[in-house]
């Protein structure tokens, strides 16, 4: 049995924090796990940032509302839900997936959540537990299914090191520069070839 495992943000939908960075015009909300690798200190630095700037998680909920997949996403992943399981394992927060998730026709997503205070202000980020997607991928191998996996970031190395075949798609060239053991992909076809040449050779393994 084979799942498929695919990060979410610069994978499936547009970078939430960039796009947010835009919008409220704060440059420095554009720092995102391709920089930053210490998941606990960038979203620290966020919080921080949203206080100082009197900005409440209804602000980003908003700017998330008027976001949607990338081009070709759903398609892909309706193609690769009909013939594997796939799970989403994501660094992102389940008060922010929500519409997203719906646009992609809601796949099972294992993520973390945001607690508030009583005005609306992000007060702290709960990880579900640490390094969970290098957990999952493991957890899958515990039940016996061989685990393909894809992302984009320095928190996917850990899942694509685990899986049995993990792969790159757009990542920045920075990180393909420290993690060569990785095949790299610049589009969905790309993507959707290397998961099935994959399959193919683990079933035959």
């Amino acid at each position: 049995m084979q799942v498929v495992c695919l990060d979410m943000e610069g994978v499936l939908v547009p970078e939430i924090w960039i796009e947010f960075s835009k919008r409220s015009g704060i440059p420095e909300l554009s720092r995102t796990t391709r920089d930053e690798p210490d998941y606990d200190k960038l979203m620290r630095f966020r919080i921080d940032l949203l206080t100082r700037h009197g900005l409440k998680l209804a602000d980003i909920q908003k700017v998330i509302d008027g976001m949607g997949p990338m081009a070709g996403a759903r398609e892909f992943l309706d193609d690769l839900r009909s013939r594997y399981q796939v799970l989403i394992l994501s660094d992102t927060f389940y008060e922010f997936a929500d519409p997203l998730m719906r646009q992609l026709g809601r796949p099972t997503l294992l993520c973390h959540r945001l607690e508030t205070d009583a005005q609306g202000y992000v007060t702290r980020h709960v990880l579900r537990m640490p390094d969970q997607k290098r957990a999952a991928v493991k957890a899958l191998h515990g039940l016996n299914f061989q685990v393909i996996a894809a992302g984009d970031s320095y928190n996917d190395t850990a899942m694509l090191g685990e899986a049995d075949a993990g792969f790159f798609i757009h990542p920045p060239e920075n990180i393909v520069a420290q993690f060569p053991q990785f095949p790299v992909t610049r589009s969905y076809p790309e993507l959707r070839t290397l998961i099935d040449e994959a399959a193919a050779r683990l079933r035959g393994a």
